[in-house]
């Protein structure tokens, strides 16, 4: 299931993609906009911005604005960045992969075989789709 997290992060990163204008844009207005509480949207902005999706601005007329276009920001690196791995199980992740503990035999294993065809369906979803794709 999608955490909160990433669901707010996708949804505060199209209403920054949307927005006329290129001038930061405040917490406040996004969170209201997208019905967000505003602490736990700061939290996911800063991740954003730590992970160089988002700049901010402090002072008067801050906030936060994309420092790439839409197109540019692929849903793989989103999905990385908020929700962690993409795999359901770590012997199949290709970022963070470890062997399972129970499983003596990865290429003999029924769940590794199933889980490879969902990482790379979901892989393809997220790989075919940007920024850019949410908002059009």
């Amino acid at each position: 299931m999608l955490s909160k997290k990433t669901k707010y992060g996708l949804k505060a990163l199209t209403y920054l993609a949307s927005v006329d204008s290129k001038e930061p844009v405040q917490i406040a207005e996004i969170a209201k906009h997208e019905n967000i509480s505003q602490k736990f949207l700061e939290s996911i902005l800063l991740t954003l911005r730590r992970n160089g999706f988002l700049g901010s601005k402090k002072g008067k007329g801050g906030g936060y604005y994309l420092i790439k276009e839409p197109k540019d920001i692929l849903m793989t690196s989103v999905m990385r960045v908020l929700e962690g791995p993409i795999a359901m199980v770590p012997c199949v992740s290709l970022n963070f992969y470890e062997k399972c503990d129970d499983c003596p035999d990865e290429n003999k294993c029924s769940v590794n075989k199933l889980m490879l065809q969902v990482r790379d369906s979901a892989l393809e979803v997220y790989r075919n789709n940007t920024l850019a794709d949410l908002i059009s």
